[in-house]
């Protein structure tokens, strides 16, 4: 997995789109904003424009989407 910092977002119902430096936001989905309880809306963990830390899971170059999460990788 890759490591993307100081990435700027803006807060969506299901999770957060990110700023990566690409043509292409990243979407970390509601699921992947952290370890641990639940997260009702993704404004309890990000406000538009925070700077997070999120990791590069998965790019689908054929659906042009980037799937980010802001959960630290075991090991």
């Amino acid at each position: 997995q890759s490591v993307l910092m100081d990435a700027d977002v803006n807060v969506i119902d299901f999770g957060v789109f990110v700023d990566i430096g690409v043509h292409q936001d990243g979407l970390v989905h509601i699921s992947q904003l952290r370890e641990g309880r639940r997260v009702q809306h993704p404004s309890e963990v990000c406000a538009v424009g925070d700077i997070v830390t999120v990791w590069v899971l998965e790019v689908d170059e054929k659906k042009k989407r980037i799937s980010l999460t802001m959960k630290k990788p075991k090991g």
